[in-house]
């Protein structure tokens, strides 16, 4: 991930951060968690047996993910490297392939989020990561 790419701050700055969506301001993710490296995506959420409301997995860069092993549906946004929702695949249920071609990050969240906070394509995601302003 050397060229620069809307989850650079998360990377760069340590702490909690979560996703916001640039339109209404409303929280895609109050809590964000990157799986950068190459175990940490192979690992992705298997084990989990259920996300934490307004939790995310921001998967990066990968334009495809499964579902096999999961314990529970999920919602599936992928997202281009300018923040740009390219994608959203909701409710996800076990045993799925799940990809995007034009995304450079995935981002799996509890299944009825995205609609919960009306995320839709086209939409700016942002990274913030004021722990306070969360």
């Amino acid at each position: 991930m050397s060229r620069p790419h809307f989850l650079s701050a998360a990377v760069a700055a340590p702490g909690d951060w979560g996703l916001r969506i640039a339109r209404s301001g409303d929280w895609l993710a109050t809590r964000a968690e990157l799986a950068g490296s190459s175990r940490s995506r192979r690992q992705g959420l298997l084990g989990i047996e259920r996300l934490p409301a307004g939790h995310a997995l921001v998967i990066a860069p990968t334009q495809g993910v499964h579902t096999f092993g999961m314990r529970f549906a999920l919602d599936i946004v992928g997202v281009n490297r300018a923040g740009e929702v390219v994608s959203l695949r909701a409710g996800v249920p076990r045993r799925r392939l799940v990809f995007s071609w034009r995304a450079f990050a995935i981002v799996e969240m509890e299944a009825g989020r995205a609609e919960s906070v009306g995320l839709r394509v086209g939409d700016q995601l942002e990274v913030i990561c004021d722990a306070a302003a969360m």
